[in-house]
């Protein structure tokens, strides 16, 4: 691509490369120039532009960002028409964003021209939500660097798994001190957590927390559910303490106990079977009674959507695991604070 000032003579056809007003002539920019423009510069002076001419092997630049932006853009997510060298992604459907880091670092290491920017991975997005754009920084791309990237793309780099109707069975253990109110409340704060993504609570069991009769409250709200969710009157400290304990003696298997994401750090992710795809129990940590965000709330958004959550994909929520607290509060987490 030739980019400069260029004599009024030479510039018909060229893009203007920066806008130009003089009185009632303006020019802006990525307009192509016409012999009409021509003949109003040269009136009012003018004697050369700073313009953008394609040469062979320029892609330009909508075309280039239509063709990136296709190639980037998988299941759940639509393109929208490219303009001024910009194409940007919409979630199709509500759901949670996948993000292939990775694979976007390889596609805007191609070349300077071309840039992928996307949300956060594994936020949830509204239908008609922005996800991600991609910019063309000058008129046109190089055909071998946006080819590259093209096929660097790989088909898909971003996409939104849709959240799905589920079932939630909410057994709750009780010891004294515990107040029933406090109980009732968690129970509201549950549903209005998962109504957004199509979730309905199918069961509310009550029980004193010990093993086995929590063990047999989890038998009682399984067959309706799609989930498990266990309020402990106390939180989980331990891979013996109650509610693991409770899984193990129906049958089910520890996936992993804790997280590096605060407040959330005491949840337990675990299945009522032994294998991989068996109907997840989750030990809720006790932020999880409060409707503000934690850790509780990123695993059940994924298995919501249909995403399994492994012992790796937990210990990798670290970076960016510290949630917003708010400092004119004071600091909670600060002993010196306490």
């Amino acid at each position: 691509m030739r980019f400069g000032p260029t004599p009024l003579a030479d510039s018909v056809g060229g893009v203007v490369a920066h806008s130009v007003r003089l009185g009632d002539l303006v020019l802006k920019k990525g307009d192509v120039v016409t012999t009409a423009h021509v003949r109003a510069l040269a009136e009012a002076g003018v004697h050369e532009i700073v313009v953008a001419r394609l040469e062979p092997g320029d892609v330009g630049e909508d075309e280039a960002a239509e063709r990136l932006a296709l190639a980037v853009a998988g299941d759940g997510v639509r393109v929208a028409a490219p303009f001024t060298g910009r194409s940007n992604l919409f979630a199709a459907h509500a759901g949670v964003l996948m993000v292939d880091g990775a694979g976007i670092d390889r596609v805007n290491d191609v070349d300077e021209t071309l840039t992928v920017a996307t949300l956060s991975p594994w936020k949830t997005v509204v239908e008609g939500e922005m996800v991600a754009t991609v910019k063309v920084i000058p008129y046109a791309a190089p055909q071998p660097a946006l080819d590259a990237a093209v096929t660097s793309a790989g088909g898909g780099l971003v996409r939104v798994a849709a959240f799905r109707p589920m079932k939630v069975g909410v057994v709750s253990t009780l010891l004294p001190g515990l107040k029933i109110a406090t109980v009732d409340k968690t129970l509201r704060v549950m549903a209005e957590r998962i109504a957004p993504w199509g979730g309905e609570i199918v069961a509310d069991v009550r029980v004193a927390h010990e093993p086995d009769a929590l063990a047999d409250a989890i038998r009682q709200a399984e067959p309706a559910a799609d989930i498990i969710v266990v309020f402990g009157a106390s939180a989980i400290t331990d891979r013996r303490d109650v509610i693991p304990a409770a899984l193990l003696a129906v049958g089910g298997e520890i996936v992993h106990l804790g997280m590096p994401v605060d407040p959330g750090n005491l949840l337990l992710v675990g299945r009522m079977r032994a294998n991989a795809g068996a109907k997840p129990l989750l030990g809720a940590p006790g932020c999880a009674r409060s409707p503000k965000e934690n850790g509780f709330d990123w695993v059940l958004q994924r298995l919501f959507a249909g995403v399994e959550v492994t012992a790796g994909d937990i210990r990798r929520m670290g970076v960016g695991g510290l949630l917003m607290e708010i400092v004119d509060r004071g600091q909670p987490r600060d002993a010196a604070g306490e």
